[in-house]
């Protein structure tokens, strides 16, 4: 580093890493985060980095990075890869890590943009999240120190590290032979450890660290970069971690600013530890790729990106590879055939450590080779008959044409757009090709398309009540997108089913049988061809005899009396009197009379013949006149129906007395009465009736000091 930053050329800026950016990737909070990196750049004499802010709103990419002075931005992450609007909490551990992270990648591009995105938690979702905003942010280098054990989801997420322009490197881990996540990628430069002996002057010696991660990966094919041309002797059947390394031994580490613990701390001063882990490694590549790039732009060359290729090229060549790195050939990770290091390619350390300007001539020196475009794979669903529309992923460093090699009939091409307006059931794989206009390269790449079968149609059921001789309608429906033909299935004689609309129709029984019925109405789909059945059962019961009222009337000699029997539609039957005294009539409207009563006690059938079935029903009223025969009750049927609301009525009569006191009691609290003295009834109301049969129980007193009781059945049928 300059002694003196001022009138830098832009070569001399360049080479500090200057109008490049640096995305660290962490999580938790730091809150002395950019105050831990100026007591680091003024131990060693490093340039100060301007404190920046990013507010949530602010539109990315951001702009470009200062070509004269270092810039520093703390962001946190949310979801969706945006700007959060509030810093995660904090978190010791992670807080030394953003120490290692920001202060030695700036050591190695002091004058490099150094953006740290803190996820807001720890998990896979907040990581990813961080990274995705990191790819939004603009072309630059993005430093990883953090893993997670591989499994099948890495090939998913390895579209995570394709965006043009950026360069990606992660820490393979401090776990020995462990395979990890981020590093395990294919576009990820896996950055391995090794333990450092150096004096600060002369030669350096590095041998395999012991407990740094890497080994074979058990999910990740192997890069075309590490072919057995490439690796010289090493074979590998799939993608093998580390791909550089880096000093990241504890016991040789380096040191750091930190603030102990700004949650305890009074006077929050900076501590020195000595730090280690791939984790130190990570960040120090990511700067000399920050470097790279800006000599690169200086000389009118592209962004690094991906810089596999490149790296793994430099085994070809004895002496270009001598001149990068320093290749490590003592020390292992493991006891297995690949954890042990040795001339040339290993899985601990990779290719090796860098030769700081060696390595930066092969970066920045050598042109890079051209890349062909990538077509992602990967699996669409639909469902059937409703369009599928889709932009495949496609990666490529410059415009490039897109085009179907192979898909199945109907699908086509709109722009970049993939339209399927009529999918049908089944698994089917769409090719694409895209095309560099450019350099001419292609590449494909195959998208899954799985379309689920239609679903069948949803066919009304039901239990339903009917009666002998009253007709039975009842409608019926289908819930399916396309028009369907409804019939019956295993229906009774007689009964039909006609279409009152599209998926709708009525069944129809004129003349009901006694007896239980199950059958089904049966929906077949007309475009799909799916058909479907709803069941129904129909309980016919057999006409019932009229319900007539009985009870007790008390009356007076000489005072009329006329008792509405209660019947509903009393036209319908034919009333006939059994036992009734002289003068005594029923008329056709259901009303008992006697317009001159006689002292005595009388007992009434009153008889009503249904004039349709012809049943004939019964109820007995009986009849005291006279001046001492005290209160009676006489009530009208007490049937109702479930679900609707009730109302009866209970009449009351006395001789010789006035009413003057009345009690009423049920079986079931939501029942509710009117007692009327006056008009000489009790009014019993339901608002829901339940099916069952009920008990009320209602008691009168005159003013003659008699009294009467009475236990009314009151019936509530299903239907």
């Amino acid at each position: 580093v300059p002694s003196n930053l001022s009138n830098l050329t832009p070569l001399q800026a360049a080479q500090l890493g200057a109008g490049q950016t640096i995305y660290v990737i962490d999580a938790f909070h730091d809150p002395f985060a950019y105050g831990e990196l100026l007591s680091f750049s003024s131990l060693f004499g490093l340039p100060g980095c301007d404190q920046k802010t990013l507010a949530p709103s602010a539109s990315l990419p951001l702009p470009a990075a200062s070509k004269t002075a270092c810039e520093f931005y703390q962001v946190p992450s949310s979801d969706a890869g945006a700007i959060g609007s509030t810093a995660p909490r904090y978190d010791a551990q992670w807080a030394i890590e953003i120490a290692i992270d920001i202060q030695w990648a700036h050591a190695i591009a002091p004058l490099a943009r150094i953006v740290l995105i803190e996820a807001a938690v720890d998990s896979m979702a907040g990581i990813t999240n961080a990274i995705q905003l990191a790819n939004r942010m603009g072309a630059g280098v993005v430093s990883m120190s953090f893993v997670a054990p591989e499994g099948s989801y890495v090939t998913t997420n390895d579209a995570l590290f394709q965006t043009r322009g950026m360069s990606y490197f992660a820490a393979t881990g401090d776990n020995a032979t462990a395979v990890n996540w981020p590093a395990v990628s294919p576009s990820v430069v896996a950055v391995g450890g090794t333990t450092l002996t150096y004096s600060g002057s002369g030669a350096r010696t590095e041998k395999a660290w012991s407990l740094a991660g890497g080994g074979i990966s058990g999910f990740v094919a192997t890069p075309t970069y590490q072919s057995a041309n490439s690796l010289r002797s090493t074979t590998v059947s799939h993608r093998s971690v580390a791909d550089v390394a880096m000093n990241a031994d504890p016991t040789t580490g380096q040191f750091i600013a930190v603030v102990p613990n700004p949650l305890t701390c009074t006077f929050c001063q900076i501590s020195w530890l000595t730090a280690g882990g791939t984790s130190l490694a990570t960040p120090q590549w990511a700067g000399l790729a920050a470097v790279a790039n800006a000599m690169r732009l200086q000389m009118g060359k592209d962004l690094l990106g991906a810089p596999h290729t490149l790296l793994y090229q430099a085994l070809s060549n004895t002496t270009t590879y001598a001149t990068a790195f320093l290749d490590v050939t003592q020390g292992a990770n493991g006891t297995c055939t690949t954890c042990t290091a040795k001339t040339g390619y290993d899985g601990p350390t990779g290719l090796g450590t860098p030769n700081g300007t060696g390595l930066l001539t092969l970066l920045v020196g050598s042109a890079i080779p051209p890349t062909p475009p990538t077509v992602v794979a990967s699996t669409v669903n639909g469902k059937y008959g409703e369009p599928i529309s889709f932009t495949p992923s496609v990666s490529s460093p410059n415009a490039y044409s897109l085009s179907i090699t192979s898909a199945p009939a109907g699908v086509a091409l709109s722009g970049s757009v993939i339209n399927w307006p009529n999918p049908t059931t089944g698994t089917f794989s769409i090719k694409l090709t895209a095309k560099d206009q450019k350099t001419g390269l292609t590449g494909q790449g195959t998208y899954t398309v799985v379309v689920a079968p239609p679903p069948a149609p949803i066919v009304s059921s039901a239990s339903l009540a009917a009666t002998v001789g009253k007709a039975l309608s009842f409608p019926v429906g289908v819930g399916d997108r396309y028009p369907c033909r409804l019939s019956l299935v295993g229906a009774p004689a007689g009964m039909t089913l006609s279409s009152t609309g599209m998926n709708s129709g009525t069944v129809n029984w004129p003349n009901p049988v006694a007896g239980t019925y199950r059958f089904a109405v049966k929906a077949d789909d007309s475009q799909t061809a799916m058909s479907a059945q709803g069941s129904y059962s129909v309980t016919v019961n057999p006409a019932s005899a009229p319900t007539v009222a009985g009870g007790n009337v008390a009356g007076r000699v000489g005072t009329a009396l006329d008792i509405d029997l209660g019947m509903a539609n009393p036209s319908a039957y034919a009333f006939n009197l059994v036992g009734a005294p002289s003068g005594m009539a029923v008329s056709a409207a259901g009303h008992l009379s006697w317009p001159a009563p006689v002292a005595g006690n009388y007992s009434v059938t009153v008889q009503a013949k249904d004039s349709k079935t012809g049943l004939v029903g019964a109820g007995v009223v009986n009849i005291s006149i006279g001046s001492a025969a005290g209160p009676a009750f006489f009530n009208t049927p007490m049937v109702g129906v479930a679900g609707k609301p009730f109302t009866g009525t209970i009449l009351i009569t006395d001789s010789g007395a006035n009413l003057i006191g009345g009690g009423f009691g049920a079986s079931n609290g939501g029942i509710r009465c009117d007692i009327q003295l006056g008009n000489g009834k009790i009014v019993v109301t339901w608002a829901a009736p339940v099916a069952g049969t009920y008990t009320l129980q209602a008691s009168i007193t005159d003013s003659a000091g008699k009294s009467a009781i009475a236990l009314i059945p009151l019936v509530i049928t299903a239907k």
